[in-house]
């Protein structure tokens, strides 16, 4: 049956055999049913499967894992997603009732074309709501990867906090990278050509940004090679603090001042670092100086006995005492204690508390550590030093 053929016969049985009231009649209720459907029946649907999901998701994973949807449901793309989504279904229905009335009031010419602007228009709108749907998986998975490393992590000691920082990382990443290849993929893009021209624009973006670049690298090579981390006590280049937060741009620390350092990745890959709390432990030199009248090697086993009744200093390893040099004034002792756990307080209190104490056990032991001496000798220029100059004789006068 031919497309004219079949509108003859959709007139025949229902433009000319119903009368105007039934055409009125069917025409108010498949309105009214439209509406119905489009305002009150759709919305109701996308509020209870979306409880019904977060019920289900809450059974499965455990609390954490509602406390993400409802994370989930609070973002602004999401939520703009789902309502273009309930939006398209609504002008689905109405679409569907206008296409009906045409056809009960004999504008058959008119209905078919509805239905061909809406073939055109079909493949569009799927493909906008497969994107919308994969961003909208996007956004569950990241939160669900979030959670689930955050659980794994909590589990086991082996993980610290900056590996979950790295493994979230690259897998928020591959999830991008997973999501952009989807996207193109609907929407027919040709993934080579793309490569191509964005290998031409990353070499300019490259050029324009070569600092920005080489932070963000950096950022990486520092994830990975993990010379200090978060709470770790060191020093970077002429700068010394607590490191606070490491990103992919910027490492931050925060100094003894209270000021907060903002370093770029690539100049502490470029700088030499120091890390004080890797070892768990520290060493100190202290150096004092005795009098040259007194024995140093007794002095040396007053200072060791003093720097062991100190109570922030380790006994293991023990404390070491050296005599390491001659002064102007005095016989240079060297000092060495370890302390543990290593932070800057600990630093400070132990080394007031070795000064203190060597001083008193020096003063107890009459051991003298002298000021600093300078010997002023002068001599008699009251008559002026005569000079000879020996004479010389000339071979050829004689």
């Amino acid at each position: 049956m031919t497309v004219a053929a079949a509108t003859a016969w959709v007139e025949s049985v229902l433009v000319d055999g119903v009368s105007t009231e039934i055409r009125i009649t069917a025409s108010v209720l498949i309105a009214v049913s439209a509406l119905v459907v489009a305002g009150l029946l759709v919305p109701r649907v996308a509020t209870r499967t979306r409880l019904f999901v977060r019920g289900w998701t809450q059974g499965r994973f455990g609390e954490s894992a509602s406390e993400t949807f409802e994370r989930v449901d609070a973002v602004a793309p999401i939520g703009v997603l789902v309502t273009i989504l309930v939006r398209l279904v609504q002008l689905l229905v109405l679409s569907a009732a206008a296409f009906v009335v045409l056809v009960i009031w004999g504008q058959i010419a008119t209905a078919l074309r509805l239905i061909g602007i809406s073939q055109l228009a079909l493949p569009a709108v799927g493909r906008v709501v497969s994107t919308g749907l994969v961003l909208l998986a996007a956004f569950v998975v990241n939160d669900f990867i979030r959670d689930v490393v955050r659980e794994y992590t909590a589990n086991t000691k082996r993980v610290t906090a900056h590996q979950e920082q790295i493994l979230t990382r690259v897998l928020q990443v591959a999830l991008i990278l997973v999501a952009i290849v989807a996207v193109f993929s609907i929407w027919g893009i040709n993934i080579g050509s793309l490569l191509v021209g964005a290998g031409f624009l990353g070499i300019v973006i490259g050029l324009a940004a070569r600092q920005t670049l080489g932070s963000l690298l950096a950022g990486f090579v520092l994830m990975f090679s993990r010379p200090f981390e978060i709470g770790d006590w060191v020093e970077i280049g002429d700068q010394e603090g607590i490191v606070t937060k490491i990103t992919i741009m910027n490492t931050i620390m925060r100094n003894f001042d209270g000021e907060h350092i903002i370093i770029p990745n690539d100049n502490v890959n470029n700088r030499p670092i120091t890390n004080r709390s890797r070892d768990g432990k520290l060493r100190i030199h202290l150096e004092v100086g005795v009098d040259y009248d007194d024995d140093p090697e007794h002095a040396k086993e007053v200072a060791r006995e003093a720097v062991e009744g100190v109570k922030m200093v380790e006994n293991n390893p023990k404390p070491q005492v050296f005599p390491v040099a001659f002064g102007g004034s005095a016989v240079t002792l060297d000092i060495r204690f370890w302390i543990a756990p290593p932070t800057p307080q600990r630093r400070w209190h132990a080394t007031a508390g070795v000064v203190e104490s060597v001083k008193e056990r020096f003063a107890t032991e009459s051991i003298s550590i002298p000021f600093p001496q300078r010997t002023v000798s002068s001599r008699d220029v009251s008559e002026p030093e005569t000079v000879t100059q020996p004479t010389t004789v000339d071979d050829s006068e004689e």
